[in-house]
């Protein structure tokens, strides 16, 4: 039978309480909490009651809770449950709403259980980042892009007007193409520029197609190739990059090229000792 396990992670960065619980049993009285709780489900079904409401959550499902939301919950399957989810103090998050929304007030989640694929792929690339400790600004960029998705879905009005400001981002585009190497935060982009976090990662994503992280991910690889073709072994081409530690290097460079740095090296020192052996035999 499978054991209950517990995984709980504080990322001192953002500020959250990242948790992860696999094959839960116990029911949860009706309690409720000071801060919010965005959460989802990985297996399992129970029957949950919020504020005299009931709904029932299974996989897929993801619950909203705003502080204060009284709510309980018991298993309605026989089986077990799966769930991970992010505990963030009303403080944390009024700081998050005013980088969202340009308004320093507490966000009011409409709704507290909501079936949203797009969102729920979001939350589980958070969560993993927060869990696995990622140190790099892809996770706060990670978290501002979510939690705009949830305000102006399920929470209070939001701004639709995408700002052009096409002039700011090829000069994003600029500064990363020329500081890439360096250790950079999304904080020291959008002082370059003049733009705030929320306006540069939304004006951004609608010009480029992609997140400004993204977009420094994929010069970082590209001058990478470069290196690797020249023989420079991965650890040194990682470091020469921008990239934290080899094993960050080498997760990027798989998922962008399908191929490990060293797999790809390899492909070029032996196309290059042929050439050396060719032309000694010449």
């Amino acid at each position: 039978m499978r054991k209950e396990r517990k995984t709980i992670v504080y990322d001192q960065e953002l500020r959250v309480e990242a948790y992860r619980f696999e094959g839960m049993r116990h029911p949860f009285p009706n309690h409720f909490h000071e801060h919010y709780v965005i959460g989802l489900v990985e297996g399992g079904q129970r029957v949950l009651s919020c504020k005299n409401k009931e709904y029932t959550i299974e996989k897929g499902g993801m619950i909203l809770f705003n502080p204060g939301d009284n709510h309980a919950c018991a298993q309605s399957d026989g089986g077990r449950f799966d769930y991970r989810g992010l505990n963030i103090g009303k403080e944390v998050m009024l700081d998050f709403a005013e980088e969202v929304s340009g308004q320093r007030r507490l966000p009011v989640f409409r709704e507290n259980v909501v079936w949203d694929d797009e969102a729920a792929c979001c939350l589980r690339l958070l969560h993993e980042m927060v869990m696995q400790e990622i140190d790099d600004w892809g996770k706060e960029e990670a978290m501002l892009i979510f939690l705009s998705m949830l305000f102006q879905n399920y929470g209070q009005a939001f701004e639709d007007h995408i700002p052009e400001c096409r002039e700011e981002i090829e000069n994003a585009c600029a500064y990363m193409e020329h500081h890439f190497a360096e250790r950079l935060s999304l904080a020291q982009i959008c002082h370059a520029i003049g733009l705030s976090k929320s306006t540069l990662l939304r004006a951004f994503t609608k010009t480029k197609g992609i997140t400004p992280y993204r977009y420094l991910e994929a010069i970082r690889i590209n001058e990478a190739k470069k290196l690797l073709c020249q023989g420079v072994p991965p650890a040194d081409a990682a470091v020469q990059t921008g990239f934290t530690d080899q094993s960050h290097f080498t997760n990027y460079f798989s998922s962008f090229t399908g191929l490990t740095p060293g797999g790809y090296r390899e492909i070029f020192v032996s196309a290059n000792k042929v050439d050396r052996k060719r032309n000694e035999e010449e």
